[in-house]
């Protein structure tokens, strides 16, 4: 009796072992073919999406190059270069987005930072305000600008002068646009940082550097910052490229910056600007290049540990 019993189980695994065989053949068929169809799909949607971006940069580089008649050469990138201006507004550009950079930096990371290890409830807050700029244009945000800081400030009900208008000074009104350039940026910087310390532990590189005896000043510039250094690199070239190709503050606040230099030679030439304009692209893509030379490892490293 035993042993019908136990060929009768036997015989009843082998029937369910082949029904499970007989419904699983045409279920791994139905994956292959459905891993098939996604990876189609997005090769497609990688195409769509490279044929939007490179085509019209092939026609800017085209363009650039066709300012002889029936020649390609490199005439506009010439008569760009030998301007004046375009080095002039190239480096105050450049030199406004490294202290839009920097400043943006001493912001952002230790308000991340302390958020993340002591006020986490104040987080929604903190994402709230820095989306605000997406939502407040950049001309209104230039006028607040110009209308409070173009007028003496004083104290409230006295006749004590704290500051002389920001407007009325080469180093005022640089000090002025860069902080509109901070505001622009916050978004950016901000939820790249965020996003740098949401895959550290925080709390427990915190608690190790101050069972070393580490102060807040010593853990933020040589705990928090080398572990999130590739998402602040990443924040950095976003604000880069905003900074850059600006035209709204400058315009307005009257700094010869890139933005409204490039906008200008628009308005009177025709192949200067697209040159100019495919320069300004490899310049970013190189920098894109340098921050994915210096980070390429770290995601690795913070990996493995």
């Amino acid at each position: 009796m035993a042993s019908k019993g136990l060929r009768k189980v036997v015989a009843m695994s082998d029937t369910s072992f082949d029904v499970s065989v007989g419904q699983g053949a045409p279920g791994k068929k139905r994956w292959s073919l459905l891993r098939i169809g996604g990876r189609f799909w997005s090769w497609v949607w990688f195409i769509l999406g490279a044929i939007y971006f490179l085509v019209p940069l092939f026609a800017t580089l085209r363009h650039s190059l066709r300012m002889e008649r029936d020649v390609l050469g490199f005439k506009a990138y010439e008569r760009a270069f030998e301007d004046p201006s375009f080095l002039e507004t190239f480096l105050l550009s450049n030199a406004l987005a490294v202290a839009t950079i920097i400043c943006s930096a001493i912001l952002i990371v230790p308000t991340a930072y302390w958020i993340r290890l002591r006020l986490p409830q104040a987080r929604r807050i903190a994402e709230f305000i820095t989306l605000l700029p997406f939502v407040i244009p950049a001309i209104i945000l230039v006028f607040g600008l110009i209308r409070t800081y173009s007028t003496h400030f004083t104290i409230p009900f006295t006749d004590i002068e704290l500051f002389q208008p920001l407007t009325t000074t080469k180093f005022g009104t640089y000090a002025l646009i860069t902080a509109g350039y901070m505001v622009l940026a916050m978004p950016y910087m901000y939820r790249s940082v965020d996003t740098g310390m949401r895959v550290v532990d925080i709390r427990t590189l915190t608690e190790a550097a101050q069972s070393l005896g580490a102060g807040w000043f010593t853990i933020i510039t040589q705990v928090i910052l080398p572990n999130v250094r590739s998402a602040l690199l990443s924040g950095a070239l976003l604000t880069f490229a905003i900074v850059v190709g600006e035209v709204t503050l400058a315009s307005f606040l009257g700094v010869d910056a890139f933005g409204p230099y490039l906008f200008l030679i628009g308005q009177h030439k025709a192949y200067e600007p697209a040159a100019l304009s495919f320069v300004t692209f490899l310049l970013t893509w190189i920098a894109m290049g340098m921050i994915q030379f210096v980070t390429g490892g770290q995601g690795q490293a913070t990996g493995a540990h």
